[in-house]
């Protein structure tokens, strides 16, 4: 929430700093174009102030004004704003992801990765290792077809049906008798994991390692990586637990926070 203006705030130049901020966050998130008596209603601001505050936003490309409506939406600085934070936010996502694996590591005793998409496969982009003898063997920068990946269902289920069309075309080949290869199939089970929020790669790929994954999104609502707990198949009993997997879900959805992601509707 933010902190309420002091008397000498308001007539000084923080306060109209704060009041321009007012202007550009009343476009959001829709970016509706509006007149300056629109916005003078909405954010409770005198006419002649945003009209002032307006034409300085104006000046630097951060609202633009339509000729013919004479009414106002976002201008180009804003959206190279957004931009170079979007930009920003994806080069961080390993090292803004990176002690929340960690922790969750610690707090399980498991293998913790993230993984993210590239091409028709899974890459793993970082590994926080289990400390057990006898655990999963994968590296950074390891690939796994989409098909038998829990990170990659994870991000397959909130993607467009064209994007999951796209990556299963053609045959799914099996890997053993645990590996998915029909289609309708495997978005059924896409379905699944869309409803629960949470998915499984039950030995699809080998069948002496399980995995358990959760989306991660970014600002824009969009799955962008999969934070995924695996196990040797003998181990992975615990990790279905109720508990564990509130943990998972919940440390996802704190890198997802840490990438600007609301799940406020737009």
């Amino acid at each position: 929430m933010v902190k309420p203006m002091t008397m000498a705030e308001k007539t000084g130049v923080y306060g109209s700093v704060q009041k321009a901020i007012e202007i550009l966050m009343a476009f959001v998130p829709q970016n509706k174009d509006m007149g300056t008596l629109e916005l003078s209603e909405k954010l409770g601001l005198h006419k002649s102030t945003v009209s002032r505050l307006l034409h300085v936003l104006t000046r630097y490309d951060l609202v633009q004004k339509d000729s013919d409506t004479r009414k106002y939406t976002l201008g180009k600085s804003a959206a190279a704003i957004g931009r170079s934070a979007n930009r920003s936010l994806s080069s961080q996502l390993i090292s803004i992801a990176r002690p929340y694996c960690d922790d969750l590591r610690d707090a399980i005793d498991e293998t913790v990765g993230l993984e993210v998409m590239s091409g028709k496969s899974t890459m793993l982009a970082y590994s926080a290792e289990g400390p057990n003898i006898v655990t999963v063997t994968f590296k950074v920068g390891d690939f796994l077809p989409v098909h038998v990946a829990a990170g990659a269902k994870a991000i397959l289920a909130f993607s467009s049906p064209e994007a999951v069309d796209r990556l299963i075309k053609g045959d799914l080949r099996r890997f053993n008798s645990n590996t998915i290869t029909k289609q309708d199939v495997f978005k059924s089970q896409l379905r699944e994991i869309e409803q629960n929020g949470i998915a499984f790669d039950n030995g699809e790929f080998s069948s002496d390692l399980h995995a358990i994954a959760a989306p991660v999104f970014n600002n824009q609502k969009r799955p962008i990586a999969a934070l995924v707990m695996s196990a040797p198949a003998y181990r992975v009993k615990s990790l279905k637990e109720p508990s564990i997997i509130s943990l998972l879900k919940e440390t996802a959805s704190k890198i997802s926070a840490r990438m600007l992601y609301s799940d406020e509707a737009d």
